[in-house]
């Protein structure tokens, strides 16, 4: 079991704290809603030689134990990546909506897209909404993520609106069979395509991740940077 802690804004309500226990880490892959969309993010993996998924959408189970919260992780080398996800997560005062990073070992996902995922942590904000509060508007929820090199360098990385992936409660339907997120998880709801290259980062690079809610006008972020350790043989 994993404990995060987070501070959660209600809706026309002042914030409070909760901590939130997770047992089971899902990476919901492939979780497009246009299949066109899908292909593209195929093919951008493709060319780094990742094979195809053998369904779509794919769930990964995870260790919950790479959840964190730090504002620094380990990876090793310089060739993994993050990407910005909305994270759904169980927790007493219901499902809580989080920012977070499935950050991927790239070369390793050449090899094999769940020990990619299985080998990095998984970072993810502070803050949290409640999903009672945005699920009537979900589709109008906005993801972006920057990425900054280690010489202050900062690039618009991934943009766009969560309406291009599968909602939540489809995707719990198709994982779990419910129309609610299982008891103690975490699910994290598939990801967005990047302008250019998918990119590597190395030590002291940055990743910044933003969901935008324009009806509410608020906005969940969080940032990290990795340290890379030596590959040795």
């Amino acid at each position: 079991m994993t404990t995060l802690s987070f501070n959660v804004f209600p809706l026309d309500a002042a914030a409070v704290s909760t901590t939130a226990s997770i047992d089971d880490l899902v990476i919901a892959g492939w979780a497009g809603r246009d299949h066109a969309a899908i292909q593209a993010h195929i093919d951008e993996l493709a060319a780094l030689g990742v094979a195809p998924p053998s369904t779509t959408p794919c769930f990964y189970r995870l260790a919950a134990g790479l959840l964190t919260q730090d504002e620094t992780i380990d990876v090793l080398g310089a060739h993994s990546g993050g990407e910005v996800e909305c994270v759904l997560l169980d927790s007493p005062l219901g499902t809580l909506v989080a920012i977070g990073s499935d950050h991927t070992d790239r070369e390793v996902e050449a090899y094999g897209v769940a020990v990619s995922k299985q080998v990095c942590a998984k970072p993810l904000g502070r803050d949290a909404w409640l999903y009672a509060d945005v699920a009537a508007h979900w589709d109008q929820l906005t993801m972006r993520s920057w990425l900054s090199g280690a010489d202050g360098e900062r690039r618009l990385y991934q943009s766009g609106a969560v309406n291009g992936l599968l909602e939540p409660a489809d995707l719990w339907r198709r994982f779990a069979g419910g129309p609610a997120l299982p008891a103690k998880s975490a699910m994290f709801g598939g990801t967005l395509s990047v302008h250019g290259a998918i990119a590597a980062m190395s030590s002291g690079d940055v990743f910044e991740l933003e969901l935008h809610d324009p009806v509410l006008g608020r906005t969940l972020k969080h940032r990290y940077s990795v340290a890379s350790l030596p590959v040795v043989a």
